[in-house]
């Protein structure tokens, strides 16, 4: 059974939403499945998990949300070469600069994408929710 992290912040409940989503595709696959926020999660907890998925809106002029998330990730992402990583959010504006630059981070660091970065327009509808599942079971 591998161990999945989906780390995440939400501002409004639709990066909560996906992230819910992506979890419960995961366990569908077998997964043992741990869902935080990014304070309870840092460089030392990466070795815990065969694969991570962390999730953030895009931010103000497309970025990461500043206070938690940077900082986390900031620290983490040092420890990411050869881990499986899923990255998604939802987003109100923009063409998803902030997605593309996050993946960039990440492959960077020497993170294996397990599929494109998700991004959905608000809260996920049912489509949304199935390609939310669909990225929680390509990391299981």
């Amino acid at each position: 059974m591998s161990k999945v992290a989906v780390v995440f912040w939400s501002g409004t409940g639709n990066t909560e939403a996906m992230a819910n989503a992506v979890a419960a595709g995961a366990e569908e696959k077998g997964a043992e499945v741990t869902v935080m926020g990014p304070s309870d999660f840092g460089a030392a907890n990466v070795a815990e998990y065969d694969a991570i998925a962390f999730g953030c809106p895009a931010m103000g002029a497309e970025q990461l949300e500043e206070a938690e998330v940077q900082p986390m990730w900031d620290e983490v992402r040092g420890e990411l070469s050869g881990k499986k990583v899923a990255l998604f959010g939802s987003y109100g504006w923009g063409d998803g600069e902030w997605m593309r630059l996050w993946e960039d981070e990440a492959k960077s660091s020497g993170a294996v994408l397990a599929a494109d970065g998700l991004m959905i327009n608000g809260a996920p509808d049912d489509e949304g929710e199935a390609d939310c599942k669909a990225l929680g079971a390509a990391l299981a």
